[in-house]
């Protein structure tokens, strides 16, 4: 069984984005669509989110050979665009793992 922990510490030179509380939410298994081809992005907007803070941390697991990227951020969403790393390379049809943080 988890324990419980109830006490956060916010590190020197961190700045909380909110006071009274930590904001952690996680999607697994976001699905992705293929590339068009060797070298092309694949953006996958997410939405739908309830009063996501001013400023938060997003970490992607892309699921495959690729780099990412989050854009257009706001309090209801943000974009993922995932990038096969190797320009030769054609992204698959997959899916990928979120955590959003603040």
């Amino acid at each position: 069984m988890a324990r419980n922990i109830h006490t956060i510490a916010v590190p020197d030179g961190a700045v909380p984005q909110l006071e009274d509380r930590v904001v952690v939410g996680a999607l697994a298994n976001v699905a992705n669509g293929a590339g068009s081809g060797a070298g092309a992005a694949v953006a996958v907007p997410l939405a739908g989110f309830d009063d996501l803070p001013a400023n938060y941390a997003v970490l992607v697991n892309p699921g495959q050979d690729a780099t990412w990227y989050v854009s257009e951020k706001s309090a209801t969403g943000f974009t993922v665009t995932l990038t096969p790393r190797l320009a030769a390379s054609t992204l698959s049809a997959g899916s990928f793992d979120v955590v959003v943080v603040a």
